[in-house]
Formats: structure tokens, C-alpha cells, sequence
């Protein structure tokens, strides 16, 4: 065979078709394995997938709930306001501002049902749950869905302790799930005493105070270190609605509440049922003074940022008589309500401060300060009348004259302005100390040209402490110029005490973290000569003894002033002095409306000069 042909032999052999296998007959074989093998690799591919997109999906929406949570290793810093006390001169709670805190105290400090009586009537099962109370939860939903309506809560002690010290009072899903997270890491993070402590010592109860100790001081003027079970069960049953329950503002309902503590302790064992009824018979929320001194309080808080900067708690032992503020205000209500009604005389305003130092004893801003707690006493400036009249005849004895030199009464004029003498009947002539004492207002004017005119009354008030300004013509010692009460008051002091000017003032000291803090106070100083003082005292007197402020006088007391009373019956004053057992105080008396509309013949030797009075016998 050729050479040539081989090849398409060879390749003709390979295109040749091989013979078809015909399978056997009867069923198809299973190939098993393979198919097992590939469903297992598509479920396992699934679930993987699942995971990836779950664990994504998870991720978000933590994110979404945790982005913006608080940082929760800050947990035992103090992130409050200073907060500022107030006591009374007798060492008494007078007000609180800031966020109040008492002294940190263990369990240990603690008397064993306090802890108890919170455990009983928030969280019984405090000691078994992780953070969040299934059981508790369930309960709650069960109660819920068969009262159609939330009558039952399920956090636990642990939630509520995230919630006060991480998060806002708002009601959302965000809120809850933030809550609960933060409630797992406090579990972790602390003990259950631990979690415990931080509780009693953190937790808001009303009033600007937190924890339990700042509370029992202030609601029981005791330590949480010695509250009985009945204080106990009152301080226990606050967390739930602070505010609301606050026994100074809802004694009854702190009361009705701390009950139902009571009953738990009961159910849970804590105490037996006689402990508790013995507790119910000497449970009593201490009454709160009707007369609180809230306008010289808010007088004192407004200065303490200048006094006293920085961020250090206060506590202030203030000037304020708790006894005379409760007089003060209970006089002033009850003249208001009464003739002041009748004589359309809708507010007031009392001061009352000590004439040697110039402290502030007590303060009354109106009739009302839950009411209108717009201070009268300070911020209010108002035409002074007749009391005014004061700095021009101290003017005039310190030119030289005396208190029984002779003065006309007669119609006088300034250019074109001619004062009026009112009721007052000519008599020609009378001695300054009766002018002064009958507020004349004629005499008063020729008194003013012979001590230098308009200027030498405007420097002596200046002197004294007034600031001004003041008319720069002959109306000026008729009193058409403004000042504030507070002022008055301390100016007269000077003609009382021997003519040494006074700076009002409310601190007596001041301690910042339990050590003393520096309070300077303006010492009186010589402003006027003693025996112009003297005279100026002895006219006053005679004022109160047969003159305009006649209605002041009280039986068996020294005492001295002078009236006031302003256009059309607008403003009515009495500025006076009476001498105690203490001391002699100033008292500064002023009625009239905030829209200045005119009262019924409101003089201020009627009804400023009776509450002088009253006030003065209360005072004794």
C-alpha cells in the first residue's frame, strides 16, 4: 500500500461510528449522592447569606437606636447645676435653687427599710431579674390588655436608674430599647448593692432635690441616715411621680401614696402589719409655712452669680426672721383683702430691715408671690410723695438750722409752679419739726431754698443711697422722683442709727463644699452728723406722736416715721422706726396698683401707717 493513503485510512477509522450501548430495562437509577450534595451547598449558601444580610440588618438598626446614646463610662460624674441654700437666720430651710444633693451615703448608713420600702413598691424582684424582668414585663402586659389601657408598668429598678441617669423623659420605642441596653450594661458593670446606692443616692424626688438624703432634708429636716418607716415609705413612693407627689406642693397625695408603700412592705414581708399601722398613726407631712419669703429669697439668688462665681454648691445662712416674714406677709395679705379692697388698693409692699446694719429681716413683694412674684419691694420704683421730704430738712440742719426754727406755711411759688397744702389750714408760721410732722408741703418747699435748693436735696438722698435721678426743680422735695422701697428704707435707717449710711443686705455667711466662703460686706459709714441725725429722729417721732403718721403709733414702743402720698392718691408710703427688744428696726410701707391707677383716698398716714402698725405689734 502506498504511503499517501495511510493517513486517510487512519483518519477514516477515527470518523467511524461506534455501536450504540442500548441501557437495560426496567427503572432509572437514582444518582443520590450528587443531589444531596448540591442542596446541602444551597442551604448552607442561604443561610449564610441570611446571616450576612440579618447581621447587617441588625447592625442598622442598633445603630439606629444607639448613634446618639450618652457616654455610659460617665455614669458616677455629676452632671447638674450648683445648687444654692438658703437658710434663715435661724438656721432654717429658706429655699434651694440648682440641683440639690445630699450627702452619698452606703447602704450600710442606711436604715434597712428605706431600701426596703423602694424595693417593695418598684422592683420586687430586683435581686433575681438581669436588668430587664421578663416575668415582670409579662405581668404587666397580661394586667394591661385586661384593663384595656396602661395601668401597670413593667421597668425594673435597673431601667429606671438608666433612664434618670442617661436619658430624656421621653415616651418612644427609642427611648425604651436605649433603656434597656443601658440596663444590661449597668447589670454588668455594677453589683446589685452597687446599682442599688446609685439609685437612693441619684434619683430625682421633687423639689430640685436628688436622692434620698437631700430629700429627707428637705421634706423632714433630717437625715436619710434617720428617717423613720413612715418617712421611709414617703421618700419610696416619690420616683413615681416626683413632682406631683411632692409633699410640700401634695401632702395628701405624698401621704395616700406612701400607704400603698406601706402595704407592700406588707405583702413583701419587709415589715408586718402591726410595724405598718403603727407607722400609718404617725404619719404626718409637717405643714409648710403659708409665709415662705419667696420674693427676699429671689432678691438673694439673683445677686449670688456675682457674689459667688464659679460652680461650688452654696449654702447661705440669710438675714431673714422666719417669724417676722410670716407676720409681714400675713399683715400685708390681710390689709389688702380687707380696707385695701375696699379702697382699691390692689398691692403692697413691706420691708423690714434692721436700722444699725441695714439686714434684711424680712421682705414682702406683694400680696401674693405663687401669684405675682414681681418683687415691689425692689424692682418697683414709684414717686415717693412726702417721704421725700426727709432729705430736704436734713439738708437744711446740716446748713445749720434747727428743728424749732421758724417756717411759713403760706402759698408759695417757683415760677410758674405753686404747690398746695392740701387740708392743711394756714397758720403762718410753725416750727420745722411741725411742718415735717404735718407734711406741709409749702413749708417744705421754703425749707428746701434755705438749704441750697433742688441740687443740696438731690446730693443728701445721693448720700444716703438713693441713686437717682432726681427732678432738678422745686417738685423734687414733694418726692415726683422714683425710687424702690429697699432704697428708702436704708436711707432712713441713716436718720435712725446716727446718721451712718447702711447697705441692705441678706448673708450673714456663706460655705462652698463645707468650708467658709469670703462674703464682704459694706460697713455702715459716717455720712451724716449725729446731731442732725438726732433731729431728723426726733421729728419722726413727733410725726407718730401728733402729726400725719398718727395711725402708726403703737402703746408702750418708741417710735417714729414719716407719710407719703403721691398724685392722686397713686402711691401711698409710710417710712418708720420702731425700737424692740433687738434693736430699732425701719419699716417701709408702700401701697398702690401695678397699672397706677389711683386708689380711694389712700393716704399714707391711712392705711400705710396701720399697716406699720400691725406689723410692729406682731413684731413685739
Amino acid at each position: 500500500m502506498p504511503r499517501s493513503a495511510a493517513p486517510r485510512l487512519r483518519t477514516e477509522a477515527r470518523a467511524a461510528p461506534r455501536p450504540r450501548r442500548h441501557p437495560p430495562s426496567g427503572p432509572k437509577p437514582r444518582a443520590a449522592k450528587p443531589a444531596r450534595r448540591h442542596l446541602g451547598w444551597a442551604l448552607a449558601r442561604f443561610a449564610l447569606i441570611a446571616t450576612i444580610w440579618g447581621g447587617l440588618a441588625l447592625a442598622a438598626i442598633l445603630l439606629f437606636f444607639t448613634w446618639d446614646m450618652p457616654r455610659v463610662d460617665r455614669v458616677l460624674e455629676e452632671q447638674r447645676r450648683p445648687s444654692v441654700t438658703l437658710q434663715t437666720a435661724e438656721g432654717n430651710l429658706l429655699a434651694t435653687q440648682g440641683d440639690l444633693f445630699g450627702e452619698t451615703l452606703r447602704l450600710r448608713d442606711m436604715p434597712p427599710h428605706l431600701p426596703a420600702a423602694l424595693l417593695a413598691i418598684e422592683d420586687r424582684r430586683f435581686q433575681a431579674h438581669f436588668g430587664l424582668d421578663v416575668v415582670g414585663l409579662a405581668r404587666a402586659a397580661w394586667a394591661n390588655w385586661n384593663a384595656g389601657g396602661v395601668v401597670q408598668g413593667g421597668s425594673t429598678l435597673t431601667q429606671q436608674l438608666a433612664k434618670n441617669l442617661f436619658l430624656s423623659g421621653e415616651r418612644s420605642l427609642r427611648r425604651k430599647v436605649q433603656e434597656a441596653l443601658l440596663a444590661l450594661w449597668l447589670e454588668h458593670r455594677f453589683t446589685k448593692d452597687e446599682l442599688l446606692e446609685i439609685y437612693l443616692n441619684r434619683v430625682y424626688l421633687g423639689a430640685g432635690v436628688f436622692g434620698m438624703d437631700a430629700a429627707a432634708r428637705v421634706y423632714f429636716g433630717v437625715s436619710a441616715r434617720r428617717v423613720t418607716l413612715w418617712q421611709a415609705a414617703v421618700l419610696a413612693g416619690l420616683p413615681q411621680a416626683p413632682s406631683r407627689l411632692n409633699p410640700r406642693t401634695n401632702p395628701d397625695g405624698a401621704l395616700d401614696r406612701a400607704r400603698d408603700v406601706l402595704a407592700a412592705m406588707v405583702d413583701t414581708g419587709a415589715i408586718t402589719a402591726a410595724q405598718s399601722a403603727r407607722a400609718l398613726e404617725e404619719m404626718r407631712i409637717p405643714p409648710r409655712p403659708s409665709r415662705n419669703g419667696g420674693w427676699f429669697a429671689d432678691w438673694l439668688f439673683e445677686d449670688i452669680p456675682r457674689r459667688f462665681p464659679g460652680s461650688q454648691d452654696l449654702t447661705i445662712r440669710t438675714t431673714l426672721h422666719a417669724g417676722w416674714q410670716a407676720v409681714v406677709e400675713a399683715r400685708l395679705a390681710a390689709l389688702l383683702d380687707g380696707p385695701g379692697a375696699q379702697a382699691r388698693a390692689g398691692q403692697g409692699a413691706v420691708v423690714v430691715l434692721d436700722a444699725a446694719t441695714g439686714a434684711v429681716r424680712a421682705m414682702a413683694g406683694g400680696r401674693d408671690f405663687s401669684r405675682s412674684p414681681f418683687n415691689r419691694a425692689v424692682s418697683a420704683r414709684r414717686q415717693t410723695g412726702s417721704t421725700f421730704k426727709a432729705f430736704t430738712y436734713l439738708a437744711a440742719l446740716e446748713r445749720g438750722a434747727s428743728t424749732g426754727d421758724m417756717v411759713a406755711d403760706g402759698p408759695v411759688r417757683m415760677g410758674r409752679w405753686s404747690p398746695s397744702n392740701g387740708n392743711w389750714r394756714t397758720r403762718g408760721s410753725v416750727t420745722l419739726e411741725e411742718a415735717f410732722a404735718h407734711s406741709v408741703n409749702t413749708s417744705a418747699v421754703r425749707v428746701m431754698q434755705e438749704a441750697g435748693g433742688p441740687a443740696a436735696v438731690a446730693e443728701v438722698a445721693q448720700r444716703l443711697g438713693l441713686r437717682g435721678p432726681f427732678p432738678r426743680d422745686g417738685s423734687i422735695t414733694l418726692g415726683t422722683g422714683d425710687a424702690s422701697l429697699l432704697e428708702m428704707a436704708a436711707a432712713y435707717a441713716a436718720l435712725v442709727n446716727g446718721g451712718r449710711r447702711v447697705a441692705p443686705h441678706g448673708m450673714v455667711r456663706a460655705e462652698a463644699a463645707g468650708r467658709a466662703a469670703p462674703l464682704a460686706h459694706t460697713e455702715p459709714a459716717q455720712v451724716v452728723p449725729s446731731s442732725a441725725a438726732a433731729q431728723m429722729r426726733a421729728m419722726m417721732q413727733a410725726t407718730t406722736r401728733y402729726g400725719s403718721g398718727r395711725a402708726a403709733a403703737v402703746p408702750g414702743v418708741v417710735t417714729g416715721g414719716k407719710t407719703g402720698t403721691t398724685q392722686s392718691h397713686r402711691d401711698a408710703w409710710f417710712l418708720g422706726f420702731a425700737e424692740l427688744a433687738s434693736g430699732p428696726v425701719v419699716i417701709g410701707v408702700w401701697l398702690g396698683n401695678d397699672n397706677n391707677r389711683p386708689m380711694d383716698d389712700v393716704r399714707g398716714g391711712t392705711l400705710p401707717a396701720q399697716l406699720f402698725r400691725d406689723i410692729v405689734e406682731g413684731l413685739r
